[in-house]
């Protein structure tokens, strides 16, 4: 999926869910499943701004990152 198409979803009623590793102080992130794999990701404070979209390889490639240790810090 082109970047254009994801940001020509309409995700009004897209399902978010808080990441599992939230911070009692408020400060994480929510994701919605987009048709196609794709994911959205927003900031749970500030939910009126418009949120990132990843394709599913971007995504995956993201997720590995993480579990590699890439983005510790």
């Amino acid at each position: 999926m082109q970047k254009a198409e994801l940001y020509a979803l309409d995700i009004n009623r897209a399902e978010w869910h808080k990441s599992s590793f939230s911070m009692a102080n408020g400060e994480c992130v929510e994701v919605a499943q987009l048709p196609g794999g794709a994911v959205a990701v927003r900031d749970s404070k500030n939910p009126g701004l418009a949120p990132l979209r990843f394709s599913p390889a971007e995504w995956s490639a993201f997720r590995r990152g993480i579990e590699a240790g890439e983005l510790d810090g």
